[in-house]
């Protein structure tokens, strides 16, 4: 034998125990099981996905034999449904205790269904199917009602959120170019623009001229003289100033009324022109 072959026979000896251990422990390959192992009994149950319960049997038969949920055939249903609740009590006493029940309810149904009913009762007397059929029809929606739900998209199951960080960059922009000759084409579009929208307002005169004459001639008299300066109200301010002085130029342009001063620099009195 040369080295070569004497190297590779352990090794190839270790990759079968490899293969036929039933787990690695610290790296070293398990062949057989501890003798102080123990396992209890209720450790591992297996649950078959098709039947959830006693009713979703009885509906399993009811479709496969194809039978009417409110006329079922309770003979032949027993007689099926009990034989499933051997096999489970053959393998799995626990797990047949619910089914049990539901034997001994078709049991009671069917024993009822038996017994002769006098005609006088018969229309009165309920139905003993009744009771089980309502909970199979609740238990067949609340379980369409399950599988819809379990259709909808689910997250972590069908939908998987997904995220990215965006990436780090500047963003550089370059300064525009702009001639002086563009600016003052935009300047004169914001004028333009401007004058659509200005507006002007008219509003009515505060103080009328003709309406200070009318007040004048009406404090002045023929008989006597009336001062210049009391012609004037201060709370009118400049405007009423204005206005009075010009209503005065205008009576004294039409020869309505005549000022009087005695000296230079005198006090100037008025009084209405006698017709």
């Amino acid at each position: 034998m040369t080295t070569t072959e004497a190297v590779a026979e352990p090794e190839v000896k270790q990759e079968e125990s490899a293969q036929l251990a039933m787990a690695l422990v610290r790296g070293e390959p398990l062949t057989k099981l501890p003798d102080d192992l123990y396992i209890p009994p209720e450790a591992l149950e297996v649950f078959l996905e098709a039947f959830e319960g006693p009713l979703d049997l009885l509906l399993y038969l009811i479709k496969r034999n194809n039978m009417d949920i409110l006329d079922i055939q309770v003979a032949e249903i027993t007689r099926q449904y009990m034989d499933y609740v051997e096999l489970m009590h053959s393998n799995q006493f626990e797990l047949a205790a619910e089914y049990l029940v539901m034997a001994a309810t078709l049991a009671e149904i069917k024993s009822r269904m038996l017994l002769p009913r006098s005609e006088d009762c018969e229309e009165d007397e309920e139905d003993p199917r009744a009771e089980l059929v309502r909970r199979l029809q609740e238990y067949e929606r609340f379980k369409q009602a399950a599988e819809d739900l379990d259709e909808l998209p689910r997250m972590n199951r069908d939908i998987h959120p997904a995220g990215a960080e965006a990436p780090d960059f500047e963003l550089i922009r370059a300064q525009p170019d702009v001639d002086l000759k563009e600016i003052l084409l935009a300047m004169a579009e914001v004028m333009r623009r401007a004058d659509m929208f200005e507006h002007h307002q008219v509003e009515e005169e505060a103080l009328s001229v003709r309406e200070r004459m009318s007040e004048v001639l009406s404090l002045l008299s023929a008989e006597r003289f009336t001062p210049f300066v009391a012609l004037y109200r201060v709370e009118e301010g400049r405007l009423g100033v204005v206005v009075t002085f010009m209503a005065i130029m205008e009576l004294i342009k039409e020869s309505l009324i005549e000022l009087v001063q005695s000296e230079a620099f005198g006090p100037i009195h008025v009084k209405a022109r006698i017709e």
